[in-house]
């Protein structure tokens, strides 16, 4: 392995940390409506657990109004079992073959409640990405006591995973500001 290759992995790492955050983000809602919501919810359906946006056509006609529209209508009572035992905390209108989901708008104390929840996601994100910057540390120290790379190269590799490091936790907090505000719009 070559301290380009430890760099490539560490960036790699980081970046992933980064794109599970915006997915966790994108699940919690804003009082919008927004197929990220729910098509990760786990629907047990012909005998096994699958995601809802395997089983339904998720959309959005409306700013406040999510349709799940099932491929099969015989799971229907299946997605709102799910809808009902999931922590949206929306109860789900069954109309024939559709399921309605009327997003309320949210109250200032749930508000506050998400921006708590998105903090804790991002602290998560920020211990990830230290966790890929120790392990490229630690794999440019051992190129260099294995004579791979010079002590000169080993410097310049941490200060280029530092680099990176910073880069990705400065992301990290840009996208939680933003998300903040959109929370907090009323």
């Amino acid at each position: 392995m070559s301290a380009e290759e430890v760099l490539f992995e560490a960036e790699a790492g980081m970046e992933k940390a980064g794109e599970f955050m915006m997915h966790e983000f994108n699940a919690i809602r804003t009082g919008k409506a927004s197929p990220a919501l729910v098509e990760n919810i786990d629907v047990t359906a012909y005998g096994s657990s699958m995601k809802l946006k395997q089983l339904a056509l998720i959309t959005s006609p409306e700013p406040r109004l999510l349709v799940i529209q099932p491929f099969d209508a015989g799971t229907v009572q299946d997605i709102e079992r799910a809808l009902q035992e999931s922590k949206i905390g929306i109860n789900p209108a069954v109309d024939g073959k559709l399921i309605r989901l009327r997003i309320p708008e949210l109250s200032e104390e749930r508000r506050k409640d998400l921006v708590k929840t998105i903090n804790k996601i991002a602290e998560e994100t920020r211990v990830r990405v230290r966790a890929c910057r120790r392990e490229a540390m630690e794999g440019a120290k051992k190129l260099q006591k294995e004579g791979d790379i010079t002590e000169d190269d080993l410097e310049r590799s941490e200060k280029e995973i530092q680099k990176l490091t910073d880069k990705q936790v400065e992301s990290i907090d840009k996208h939680v500001s933003h998300k903040e505000a959109e929370l907090m719009t009323v």
